[in-house]
């Protein structure tokens, strides 16, 4: 990344405060119900393959109906899949033939899918993917390098369309950078020598092409260089202070981003809440997805799933948008997220009438329970222990609660770091 931190920062403002958006992986290979990778994984034969365009019809396709799912869940972007790894484009590519406009749908969805995005106020990203397995060269550049040269040509040509003709787009999520005869040396300690697969794909060339095109734009960091956003996948990892991080995640099994007709491993709420709390307290957000239908609608549990996130939202919403980091202890109890001198601790696991938090160090104001205007009781004892009561004796929502305290300031932990660890039984601290 090339730009100053004030620049950075600047642009982007709307995705720290966003922290949750929906991810849709939907394609060719949703006919077959046996996931994305459907075409490599049954090694399917590309011109066998390329007869699933002839049935891609999807006569239930609807974005407004994405987009407002998105939004009831709480949801303040989206990201589509424009081009898998099976190189079926979504809208109408002058770079390639395979596409939905030139093929038996007859229509551009990523055109209606991005009028949709800003009728529901949700922030536009387009997800790409730069290899295509259809091109001999992707497996081994060496042997077959015009078709190594004409996919990266492809996926310049392509990247350029997605910027040019749909007007302001918000975040460009890239996929598929690597490159099965294309090494990345590395030292012993692990650190990258030379970028030997960015080279390939003349990333930073075609990042300079974005960004001119769409100088507001984000762009994550599977290009092969760093660029403004890290994606760790069906985990969540946090980034280092300063620096922005999204984990993307399945509400099903790990294997399936598009349609599983089969997929009885669906992530439960508690679950998927706490993956939503965990990446918003380490200034993260969550990219969770759906695999729509062929026919393009969304299967009722996955609807249900949102639904259900996005009243919990209606209530603890504040305690997620716009997250910050806090060094204050939670125990077992679960997570705590911050904004500004304002302190959210999402209780994992309900304590009934009763909360305690120890090693805090800064003054408490105040406290209530998100959804219960009845404030709560707080003392401070021993220990820099806070000890929260008042609250009901059963868990008001199932899932989880978020309890609201505001700090006299910037919410601290007493540090852990005396030479003698053992004096905390005393009640010293």
């Amino acid at each position: 990344m090339t730009t100053n931190n004030t620049e950075y920062e600047k642009r982007l403002r709307w995705f720290h405060q966003a922290r949750f958006g929906m991810f849709i992986h939907w394609g060719l290979y949703s006919l077959l119900g046996r996931g994305e990778w459907v075409m490599l994984h049954e090694r399917i034969r590309q011109g066998e393959y390329a007869k699933l365009a002839d049935r891609f019809d999807p006569k239930k396709f609807d974005a407004d109906a994405w987009a407002g799912l998105a939004a009831e869940a709480g949801m303040k972007y989206m990201t589509l899949t424009t081009r898998h790894h099976d190189g079926f484009c979504l809208w109408n590519s002058r770079a390639s033939d395979f596409t939905s406009v030139k093929t038996t749908a007859k229509r551009d969805f990523i055109a209606e899918y991005v009028r949709a995005c800003r009728r529901a106020g949700l922030k536009v990203g387009l997800y790409y993917s730069l290899l295509d397995w259809r091109y001999p060269g992707y497996w081994d550049c060496k042997v077959h390098a015009k078709s190594a040269r004409a996919m990266v040509r492809q996926a310049h040509d392509q990247v350029r369309e997605l910027m040019s003709n749909y007007g302001k787009i918000d975040y460009l999520f890239y996929d598929g950078e690597w490159v099965p005869k294309v090494p990345v040396p590395r030292h012993a300690d692990g650190k990258i020598v030379s970028n030997e697969v960015a080279k390939f794909w003349q990333s930073r060339k075609l990042n300079r092409m974005v960004r001119t095109l769409q100088p507001h734009i984000i762009i994550n960091n599977r290009a092969a260089i760093p660029e403004d956003v890290d994606t760790p996948e069906q985990e969540v990892t946090a980034s280092t202070a300063g620096r922005a991080w999204e984990s993307c995640m399945t509400l099903g099994d790990a294997g399936g981003w598009g349609y599983l007709h089969n997929n009885p491993n669906w992530k439960a709420l508690p679950q998927l809440l706490q993956n939503l709390v965990n990446s918003a307290a380490g200034e993260g957000n969550f990219l969770l997805n759906v695999g729509p239908r062929p026919d393009g609608s969304i299967r009722r549990k996955e609807v249900n799933l949102l639904h259900a996130i996005g009243k919990w939202m209606e209530t603890n919403g504040e305690s997620i948008y716009g997250s910050q980091r806090t060094d204050l202890q939670s125990g077992q109890l679960g997570r705590w997220t911050r904004r500004g001198n304002t302190g959210y601790l999402h209780m994992f696991h309900y304590p009934g009438r009763e909360a305690v938090v120890p090693l805090v160090a800064t003054k408490v104001r105040s406290a209530e329970l998100l959804g219960n205007p009845s404030p709560l009781k707080v003392r401070t004892e021993y220990n820099g222990r806070l000890i929260i009561s008042g609250l009901p004796a059963s868990p008001p929502h199932s899932s989880m609660n978020t309890i609201k305290i505001r700090f006299a300031e910037k919410p601290r932990s007493i540090p852990f770091r005396l030479a003698d660890k053992a004096t905390w039984l005393e009640g010293s601290m």
